[in-house]
């Protein structure tokens, strides 16, 4: 006779019969149970320490007699099951790790090698087999549900590829991705598309979220995407600086998942594929701007309306209803993404940042400093403090601020003559009218390094000689700077050429001498003289 599966519910009722004294025939007559399985079942209950008329029987009580009346399942091994029991100490050793090794082959790779071997079994019979018979253990892990969100606590974020679309500026095809923004929740979402994944991509794409849900959430739960996390980490993760400071900004925390793990924000999982499945593909996108609007009108019309496989409510409702409402409200201005350099200072006080170059004060030159560029500002930073404050520039331009410079340097790097002139001045009469006559011209910037010269010649000779010097040049109308440093070098500036008019030794012109006549030197000469 088969054995029939008596549940425990069935015993317990039969039980709590005989208890309150109902005799076999009538239990019999009430549960279709024969008198001698009534008998068996009393007389199991007794053994377990239960007597009728005393107590009531509990569930743990007909679950013990159930388990005293199941029969050993003694039997013949199965087809498939015969087929695999001679290769069982094989599939057992291909299973075992070897020595130095964290775990054995894989069960589809036994499955390739039974296969080689003339053995064809289906993959689900091996599998059933190796938990049965070789100690395989079933890797499959478990899981729990986690506790449901309260109304805008959460959302999370993932990107995903949607594919190929139009590229009008280069007259070719692009990759678009789509950042989904998911609130755990109501399980309302956004969509937004963009070309590239970028940290400002994903500001962007959150700040558009933030606007078309009209609020934020108080944590964002995101993938490990190098855009928002600098050094992934199960416990503590390190995130862009750029993605710490926007948090900071709306009043967010940012929750990174763990790496490689993407159950760690199941409920935006799957939404790229379902993005990609229920709008992308099979449409005609003209770019990205009409791809936008695709999904923005997506997200209400069909994601949004649709009854949720978990929650077997609209998404959209639930959003309007219960969790509009507790969204932190949006009280600052759209963000400006920056994005966040680090820049060795240059020799010549500049860094290069978005090719566009900035000065730094002289003492930072050789070191490392942070920048911070946004739309309309360029913050440089050292050791966390700012240094330096820059307007925007664009590619191939330069911000420099001339107090960056020593101040000896500080005219030549200005461009401004009648600085170095007035700077002359100061040193002596003659420095100050050699100057100026130096930089006279339509041109004088030509020859600003030759005035900085000059003022180095002070520093070498003393600025008594080199006024002297000067004089003498002037004298001889030698406005040379190289010329200025012959004299210098030849002492000829002790000559007296500035001693007073009347102790001057007056100068005798020599008589000019030649061995034509003079008019032979005349541009028109007579033709009346000598020939």
């Amino acid at each position: 006779m088969a054995y029939r599966e008596v549940a425990m519910w069935e015993i317990l009722s039969i039980l709590e019969r005989v208890g309150r004294g109902e005799s076999q025939a009538a239990i019999q007559r009430a549960t279709g149970t024969a008198r001698k399985t009534i008998r068996r079942y009393v007389a199991l209950a007794r053994d377990l320490g239960w007597s009728p008329g005393e107590a009531g029987p509990t569930e743990e009580l007909a679950r013990g007699v159930a388990e005293r009346c199941r029969p050993a399942r003694d039997r013949e091994p199965g087809e498939v099951e015969a087929l695999l029991l001679p290769h069982r100490d094989r599939i057992t050793e291909w299973l075992t790790p070897k020595p130095g090794e964290k775990r054995g082959l894989r069960l589809t790779k036994v499955h390739q090698l039974l296969e080689r071997q003339g053995v064809r079994v289906a993959y689900s019979s091996l599998h059933r087999f190796a938990v049965e018979h070789c100690g395989f253990a079933d890797r499959r892990r478990i899981t729990v549900r986690m506790a449901d969100s309260e109304p805008g606590e959460a959302a999370e974020i993932d990107f995903g590829r949607l594919g190929l679309i139009p590229h009008p500026p280069s007259g070719g095809r692009k990759t678009a991705w789509a950042l989904i923004v998911t609130l755990l929740y109501s399980r309302h979402q956004y969509a937004h598309v963009s070309h590239s994944q970028t940290a400002q991509d994903v500001i962007t794409g959150l700040e558009d979220a933030w606007y078309a849900f009209g609020g934020v959430v108080r944590r964002v739960v995101l993938d490990n995407l190098t855009p928002a996390v600098k050094k992934a980490d199960r416990y503590d993760p390190i995130f862009q600086q750029t993605m710490e400071e926007y948090a900071r900004y709306r009043g967010f925390i940012l929750d990174a998942a763990l790496p490689s793990h993407p159950t760690g924000k199941p409920q935006v999982e799957r939404g790229v594929s379902y993005l990609r499945d229920s709008l992308f593909r099979g449409e005609e996108w003209r770019d990205l701007a009409h791809l936008q609007s695709g999904c923005t009108a997506w997200c209400l019309q069909i994601a949004g309306t649709r009854i949720h496989g978990t929650t077997r409510k609209r998404p959209l409702a639930v959003f309007d209803n219960e969790e509009r409402s507790a969204l932190l409200p949006l009280t600052a201005e759209r963000y400006d993404p920056p994005r966040w350099a680090e820049c060795k200072v240059h020799p010549d006080h500049h860094i290069t940042v978005e090719k566009a170059s900035y000065s730094v004060p002289t003492a930072f030159i050789g070191k490392r400093v942070s920048v911070r560029v946004d739309q309309s500002l360029v913050r440089i930073y050292h050791a966390g403090q700012q240094i330096k404050l820059h307007a925007k520039q664009p590619p191939g331009g330069r911000s420099t601020d001339h107090d960056d410079y020593p101040k000896e340097l500080t005219p030549y790097t200005t461009r401004d003559p009648e600085r170095i002139i007035r700077q002359a001045r100061r040193h002596g009469p003659h420095i100050g009218r050699f100057t100026e006559e130096l930089l006279s011209g339509p041109f004088p910037w030509a020859k600003l390094r030759q005035a900085q010269a000059l003022l180095r010649l002070g520093d070498k000779y003393g600025w008594e000689r080199v006024n002297g010097a000067c004089g003498r040049a002037l004298a001889f109308e030698l406005v040379q700077v190289r010329r200025v440093e012959n004299i210098l070098r030849q002492d000829l500036e002790q000559l007296d050429v500035f001693s007073t008019p009347e102790a001057r030794t007056p100068v005798v012109p020599i008589e000019s001498r030649f061995q034509r006549p003079a008019n032979s030197f005349a541009h028109s000469p007579s033709t009346g003289g000598e020939a």
